[in-house]
């Protein structure tokens, strides 16, 4: 009787860590989300600033400066609901204004214009690198979440279930191919 209550509590105890264990794992998972949001945030943020500031700055022609600078204001200022929109329609406008190497050219030609065209390659080089961890971190919370133990403990508290950052993310090929 003694023995086999004390292999009972042994079994409890044994479930009771590895449920502790899942838990932590999964909070850390959560927090890596987030960590990789606001890296993705910051760099979405950099990429519109330096499309805006190029914009603005005369180096362009007037069509592709309103372009440009239309959808770098509508990314930031996109809510939550629509930033993914925005942002695509962003990357599109920067692959419509640089769809060739003579505008890149032209840019790195103006004063100034070297350090712009630079800033403005690194970051649209950096937004598919952000987008990615954050959609790797938002994959492996959501296996975890998948699983039944997760589901039945409820394991993931009150935290909303993790969304992947969808968009449209390639660099125009001008940039791209100057930089390689």
């Amino acid at each position: 009787m003694t023995a086999t209550l004390i292999w009972t509590l042994v079994v409890l105890v044994a479930i009771g860590l590895y449920l502790s264990w899942t838990a932590g794992r999964l909070d850390r998972l959560h927090a890596r989300i987030d960590a990789a949001r606001a890296a993705l945030d910051a760099q979405l943020l950099r990429r519109a600033s330096v499309a805006q500031e190029l914009a603005t700055s005369g180096v362009l022609d007037p069509a592709a400066s309103i372009v440009l600078y239309e959808a770098a204001h509508g990314a930031r200022q996109a809510e939550e609901e629509q930033r993914e929109v925005a942002e695509s329609e962003l990357s599109q406008a920067l692959r419509a204004v640089f769809a060739d190497a003579q505008q890149v050219e032209a840019v790195r030609e103006a004063p100034g214009g070297e350090t712009a065209a630079r800033e403005l390659t690194e970051a649209v080089r950096r937004v598919p690198m952000a987008r990615r961890f954050h959609n790797d971190a938002v994959g492996g919370a959501r296996r975890l979440r998948e699983h039944r133990k997760v589901r039945w403990f409820r394991l993931a508290g009150h935290a909303p279930f993790p969304m992947a950052f969808e968009m449209d993310d390639e660099p125009p090929a001008a940039l791209v191919d100057r930089a390689a």
